[in-house]
């Protein structure tokens, strides 16, 4: 999360074909690294650009399965949102 006022809701799917099985499901959220920041800023990054960076990193995955137009428009969201824009 970038600051005090972020959340994240979680929705865990777990799809299983045996009727004995025993599973779980966590979830972890928290705040953009110091130590991570530290590293990408002692190679030149500005700590807005290591901050996006690391977000673009955690989100490509699940945006890389989205249709193009909604991909485009998370990226857009998401810039927006980083740059204090919106919310």
């Amino acid at each position: 999360l970038l600051d005090d006022k972020s959340r994240s809701d979680t929705y865990p799917t777990i799809r299983i074909g045996e009727d004995d099985v025993d599973v779980g499901h966590e979830a972890t959220v928290s705040k953009v690294g110091e130590e991570q920041l530290f590293y990408l800023m002692t190679h030149g990054l500005n700590e807005e650009e290591a901050s996006k960076l690391i977000v673009n990193g955690f989100i490509e995955p699940i945006v890389k399965e989205l249709p193009m137009e909604y991909a485009v428009e998370m990226n857009r969201l998401i810039e927006l949102q980083m740059e204090g824009s919106i919310g």
